[in-house]
């Protein structure tokens, strides 16, 4: 079983676990492995069992350069014995993951995974609304202080996400 005492047990801190390859938001094997307490090999192991179940667009594998990428960022750590690279899921794939590992904590793994997941594409559309804002004030230039409570309003609900539900722990 994984060393489970440094696993994230926030939602931001399972947030901070997804990553942006090939244009898509993905969380890396082993990062999923120590959330739900086993082994990168078991997890992977299994996904290989139910392949069928993970299409590309619900995982990949990594390219060497998309590793090393990752490394020099220190996002994953260059010290250990993996003979392979690294798989990223996305999404779908987490989902697809409830499916093949069925214990209580792969399923409180995953809504917590799905909820940052959801986090983000809000704080995404939120500095959208903001881009594009600031455009239309910049245009018209600033004529009353209105404009400017309007922008500073959004920039402090934005500077302050709220978790969806308001619940930080994921429950383990």
């Amino acid at each position: 079983m994984t060393d489970t005492k440094h696993a994230p047990k926030t939602l931001d801190d399972v947030r901070t676990l997804i990553h942006t390859l090939r244009g898509q938001r993905v969380v890396l094997d082993a990062d999923l492995a120590v959330l739900y307490g086993v082994e990168t090999g078991a997890l992977n192991q299994a996904v290989k069992r139910n392949i069928e179940r993970f299409p590309e667009d619900f995982m990949f594998q990594l390219s060497k350069d998309e590793h090393d990428n990752l490394i020099s960022q220190t996002v994953i750590s260059s010290w250990g014995g993996r003979r392979n690279l690294p798989y990223a899921f996305t999404e779908q794939g987490v989902a697809m993951l409830s499916s093949v590992l069925r214990s209580k904590r792969a399923i409180e793994v995953n809504i917590a995974i799905m909820r940052a997941f959801v986090q983000i594409r809000q704080l995404g559309a939120q500095y959208k609304e903001l881009a594009a804002l600031v455009e239309k004030i910049d245009k018209r230039s600033i004529r009353n202080s209105e404009d400017i409570e309007v922008v500073i309003r959004t920039l402090k609900e934005i500077m302050s996400p709220k978790a969806p539900t308001g619940k930080r722990r994921i429950g383990f």
